[in-house]
């Protein structure tokens, strides 16, 4: 069975740019899944410093709410793996997941796509339904995209299928 992991598409990352594009495409794999009645598992990334806008007491913390009635399982997580002291793997082996695929946000996609494969999973990361609020100039790396680093890096990993939209929808849909 096939689920759809969506990490960390909250409003506190979702408004702080504009990230339509992304938003779009990621709504467009999500509806795909629903309609096939294949699970969806949202990843909620909850920060415990009170100043930041993914605390669980901030509204920044909340699934964007366009998508909040998609959610078919929602796990919380701290560190950027949706396995580490979650129950994502309890919930996909009860499910009989054997393949992931994953859009979201931020590095935690990367983390969760190693952390999947290194637990026998098949994983697919949609390079194009995924977004971040970091920059070249968060990490001090002048013209990096960041975007284009993790789904090249995935792909060179040759144990993650990196694909962008238009590729899932010709081999999946």
């Amino acid at each position: 069975m096939n689920a759809l992991l969506v990490i960390d598409a909250q409003s506190g990352i979702v408004n702080g740019r504009d990230y339509k594009e992304e938003l779009f495409l990621m709504e467009q794999v999500i509806k795909d899944f629903k309609e096939s009645n294949r699970p969806v598992i949202f990843i909620r990334h909850i920060d415990a410093a009170e100043e930041s806008p993914l605390n669980r007491s901030s509204i920044g913390s909340e699934i964007h709410p366009p998508f909040k009635d998609y959610s078919d399982y929602l796990i919380e997580k701290q560190p950027p793996s949706s396995f580490f002291q979650t129950e994502l793997t309890q919930t996909l082996e009860n499910l009989g997941v054997e393949h992931l695929f994953i859009i979201g946000f931020e590095f935690c996609c990367m983390f969760t796509a190693i952390a999947a494969y290194d637990r026998g999973y098949k994983v697919t990361f949609i390079k194009d339904a995924t977004g971040t609020t970091n920059t070249a100039e968060s990490y001090d790396m002048q013209g990096l995209d960041i975007k284009r680093f993790v789904g090249t890096v995935l792909r060179w990993s040759s144990v993650i299928e990196v694909v962008n939209y238009a590729e899932y929808v010709e081999k999946y849909k």
